[in-house]
């Protein structure tokens, strides 16, 4: 199946339904053969999206994705780049080396570019909000940034409807570049916030939505079914975090889900892990959906999920919502 293309929110660009993260596959000192391997099966499948960020693996991710794309050369008009700025690129860093004030978001620029070895970035996100920092002193740097041709479009990640307003806010009143994307987290189990507290600036302001985490850390795989595997990311060093989660009370709740899905994707002659991508995909306020695929396999198998998506009926959606009886219920307005 060709890849499907989707617009970023209101804005003109023609983004893949499925894009490619370095977070984790890329934080493991991933060889650059290896993710050039990775990458090129992915564009040569349509994925046009390479996302990024300056604390991945406090700068190596980029410089590794960077040495790639040098050494595929692909023409820089066949693919978007983007990188995040807050927490910064060093162990420990200095009041000036992390944040979105001005100084942190210029410099966090041009170092992603440098470690990227591309002349601008088409996407650029606040990887977290700070309170610390005016919201027209951050709105103007991103004007800055993109009125000087370094980067494209600007974004938000992780922030609150309201913080996002008040980007929007500043922007219209100071003759500025509003947010064009979200990055959310959004899977079967974390919803909430891309069905609910988003939802009203789909329409309102155009906002699209780059999302990360669909198979929720792995768990939505089906591989933590049995208890946890060896060479997992529950195992590796630095992600103890997820081995907390599988073993958690929560986390057995959902594995118990987990295994009801996987009766679901059997009967539609698919996956687990191809379902939960294309129930995400389902979703019409998403703009991208980011794959985490650390293997060429894995990036094959995780793009069949477009084979999926028409099979999403209504009844196969009510069929997943009761399993994991979590849907989101607006609030009542008295």
């Amino acid at each position: 199946m060709s890849m499907e293309y989707r617009r970023l929110g209101k804005s003109g660009l023609p983004v893949s339904a499925l894009s490619y993260g370095s977070w984790v596959t890329f934080s493991n000192q991933m060889a650059v053969d290896a993710a050039l391997e990775t990458m090129t099966a992915a564009y040569d499948a349509g994925v046009n999206f390479f996302d990024n960020a300056e604390i991945y693996a406090m700068g190596k991710s980029e410089i590794i994705m960077g040495e790639a794309l040098k050494r595929v050369n692909w023409p820089r008009d066949t693919y978007i780049l983007s990188s995040k700025v807050f927490w910064g690129a060093v162990p420990d860093p200095k009041p000036t080396q992390h944040g979105l004030h001005r100084k942190h978001v210029f410099e966090a620029c041009h170092d992603a570019m440098r470690r990227l070895q591309v002349d601008y970035l088409d996407l650029y996100f606040c990887h977290r909000y700070d309170p610390n920092v005016p919201m027209e002193e951050l709105v103007s740097t991103m004007t800055d940034l993109i009125r000087q041709g370094k980067v494209l479009y600007w974004g938000t990640s992780e922030w609150t409807s309201s913080q996002i307003m008040e980007a929007y806010s500043a922007a219209r009143q100071y003759n500025l570049v509003p947010p064009t994307m979200e990055q959310p987290e959004y899977n079967m189990f974390r919803r909430d916030r891309v069905e609910l507290e988003l939802e009203p600036l789909y329409e309102r302001v155009g906002l699209g939505t780059t999302i990360w985490s669909p198979l929720y850390h792995g768990l939505l795989t089906g591989k933590y079914n049995d208890g946890i595997p060896n060479n997992s990311r529950a195992t590796l060093p630095g992600y103890e975090w997820v081995g907390e989660i599988v073993k958690s009370e929560e986390g057995r709740t959902r594995i118990a889900k987990v295994r009801e899905l996987s009766k679901i994707a059997a009967d539609l002659g698919t996956t687990t892990t191809r379902l939960a991508l294309a129930w995400c995909l389902r979703n019409p306020n998403v703009s991208t959906v980011i794959l985490g695929a650390s293997r060429v396999e894995q990036v094959r198998d995780n793009l069949l999920a477009l084979e999926v998506l028409p099979l999403l009926t209504d009844d196969v959606m009510a069929a997943i919502d009761d399993v994991l009886g979590n849907k989101p219920v607006p609030p009542v307005i008295s």
